[in-house]
């Protein structure tokens, strides 16, 4: 039986400190500003991590898929061929490259891409999350 619990908990994060980063008084230090981004690159990047292994796990015992890769892009490939995504798989690549991104970026140029991407990685997560687990969100 898959566990959604960690997938859950760590979008449930991402929203709040993204809605947070959104709705930030941008009359506070920049240091704060620039530490509630990173605390949602951060979350972002937990998310990403327990959402495409809980996918991959859901492709496998659900769906008795016997040979997934273990890696992201190719997990999301076969999820889209069984109809698992609401967005194109390329949106979902865009999200893999993102990540990818995120964990070398020195500059903090992938770091604001990602932010950009952050609003429609969390509604397509939510998607995946409802389709996969058969739960409503709340």
């Amino acid at each position: 039986m898959i566990e959604y619990d960690k997938f859950q908990k760590s979008l449930k994060h991402l929203q709040l400190q993204f809605e947070n980063y959104r709705t930030f008084d941008s009359s506070q230090p920049k240091l704060l500003q620039e530490a509630v981004a990173e605390s949602v690159i951060q979350r972002f990047e937990i998310c990403y991590d327990c959402m495409w292994k809980t996918l991959k796990r859901y492709l496998i015992e659900e769906l008795g898929i016997p040979e997934v890769p273990n890696s992201p892009k190719p997990v999301f490939r076969m999820a889209f061929e069984n109809n698992l995504f609401s967005a194109p798989v390329e949106q979902w690549l865009e999200y893999a490259d993102a990540r990818t991104g995120t964990a070398h970026d020195y500059s903090g140029e992938k770091a604001k891409a990602a932010l950009e991407i952050m609003s429609g990685f969390i509604s397509n997560a939510v998607d995946l999350y409802q389709t996969i687990s058969s739960e409503p969100w709340q």
